[in-house]
């Protein structure tokens, strides 16, 4: 069964993948309609398209019209066109030239060259990346705008046979685009390790620029909005690292002299009693020793006691 040239006032484009497989892609011209689209899609030089596949590109539909003339641009969905002003290069090359007949003022005086302080600042390496083509859904729509209105006539014009779709290998399609987007998220080791060290050092550096610029500066008072100045305890004599008013040591504040700072040492940890089952058994047995000791102790006493008050009549 033949297929129809034309559809709905479409004309039908088969495009074939492969000898098994063929698209069809349905164009006509376009007819401006919105008014804000009216510089970006002109009239008599833009094509229509429907029915796009998910992983086309600019580059893969401007080869498929090739054939029929120079291809100016391709635009994805008629919600992201933006207008295109073609008097706005002209206009930016206008601004460069210098106007020649203006007089020379105080400003164009040459100024003395100022110091260019480097900033050494660690780079971020960034992961390594891969140019992969974007996959939009299913029965989108494009426009395509030629350079002349006679390229889009050929456009139009009914094909006779399929044409072959563009293959570009930089852009992986099918499979192999999956395959190459699986081996981009998993980048090899170094290239992580070497991403994670450098974003280390730039936290680094940002977080030293941060505390170059704090307020707490020597000899720099710190008042807030209120006109109150921020009193801190700080050094021997209540100087503090913002400036301003400080409060003393207490040990100044007492004797009036200053010492040394004598770190905080850790105190050595005291082994705790009766935590381990061989120490209670321990102090058992020593309690039970002691207390045994006692009562031989207190026995010896006793009979003492009763051998002195003993009756001797002799």
């Amino acid at each position: 069964m033949a297929l129809p040239t034309s559809l709905g006032g479409f004309t039908v484009v088969p495009v074939s993948y492969s000898s098994s497989s063929t698209h069809y892609i349905y164009v006509r011209a376009h007819a401006g309609s919105k008014k804000a689209a009216k510089n970006a899609l002109p009239d008599g030089r833009t094509l229509f398209m429907v029915n796009i596949p998910p992983d086309a590109t600019e580059r893969e539909l401007s080869q498929l019209f090739k054939h029929c003339g120079t291809v100016e641009r391709v635009i994805f969905d008629l919600d992201t066109v933006e207008p295109h002003h073609e008097d706005s290069d002209s206009d930016e090359e206008m601004e460069d030239i210098p106007d020649l007949t203006a007089e020379p003022s105080a400003d164009d005086q040459p100024r003395k060259r100022r110091k260019v302080v480097k900033d050494d600042a660690p780079k971020l390496i960034p992961l390594p990346s891969t140019s992969l083509r974007t996959l939009r859904p299913a029965g989108r729509s494009a426009h395509l705008v030629f350079l002349d209105s006679s390229s889009l006539q050929r456009a139009l014009s009914t094909a006779t046979k399929a044409r072959p779709w563009p293959s570009i290998p930089e852009e992986p399609s099918g499979l192999a685009h999956y395959i190459s987007l699986y081996d981009s998220l998993r980048p090899p080791l170094d290239a992580v390790r070497e991403h994670a060290d450098s974003s280390i050092l730039v936290y680094e550096h940002e977080l030293q620029k941060t505390k170059q610029k704090s307020k707490y500066r020597k000899g720099e008072a710190i008042v807030d909005g209120d006109g109150f100045t921020l009193v801190t305890r700080g050094g021997a004599y209540g100087k503090t690292l913002g400036g301003g008013v400080g409060v003393a040591s207490k040990q100044f504040q007492r004797s009036g002299q200053t010492s040394k700072r004598i770190r905080n040492t850790k105190k050595e940890a005291k082994e705790k009693k009766d935590f381990y089952a061989f120490q209670k058994a321990e102090k058992q047995r020593s309690d039970l020793m002691k207390l045994k000791k006692r009562w031989d102790e207190d026995r010896a006493k006793v009979e003492a006691l009763k051998a002195s008050r003993r009756f001797k009549p002799y």
